[in-house]
């Protein structure tokens, strides 16, 4: 496997994803409105996504029940969404891992190589420094 972008923007770690997991936890989602991590969780349920906000405070947000860490959410997990600065996020990955999600997200601007090539190889599709919402607008499906 080379590295690089095209890597960590594999079409097929892409449409997995957003196509196929249904339940994305978003690490970092708070009821700012104003953030985008809250504009991008409610898109992913306009897109028939379950979001699960991940927060120290664990805050209800768009009307789902929030938790404190991974490890605290009781039933699966499909994708690990996370709105962290670059050198925090390594540890969601791992922790996604963990937890047994089938997926990682990072999202635009969120870059850690190494925490990309610890995730997949556990076997874990991961993306970085992209946006769902950028990828669904690729698509000529956005309704």
């Amino acid at each position: 496997m080379s590295n690089g972008k095209q890597d960590w923007q594999n079409p097929d770690a892409v449409n997995l994803m957003l196509d196929d997991c249904k339940t994305w936890a978003v690490v970092g989602l708070s009821g700012n409105p104003d953030r985008t991590a809250y504009r991008i969780a409610a898109l992913l349920q306009q897109r028939g996504k379950r979001i699960v906000p991940i927060h120290p405070s664990a805050p209800t947000v768009l009307g789902e029940p929030g938790y404190a860490t991974l490890a605290d959410v009781p039933f699966p997990i499909d994708v690990v969404d996370v709105f962290r600065q670059s050198e925090a996020a390594g540890e969601f990955a791992d922790q996604a891992a963990k937890v047994g999600a089938k997926a990682v997200w990072f999202q635009l601007g969120v870059i850690d190589e190494d925490a990309f090539r610890r995730t997949t190889d556990a076997g874990l599709a991961m993306v970085m420094d992209t946006c769902p919402a950028i990828e669904w607008g690729k698509r000529n499906d956005i309704p």
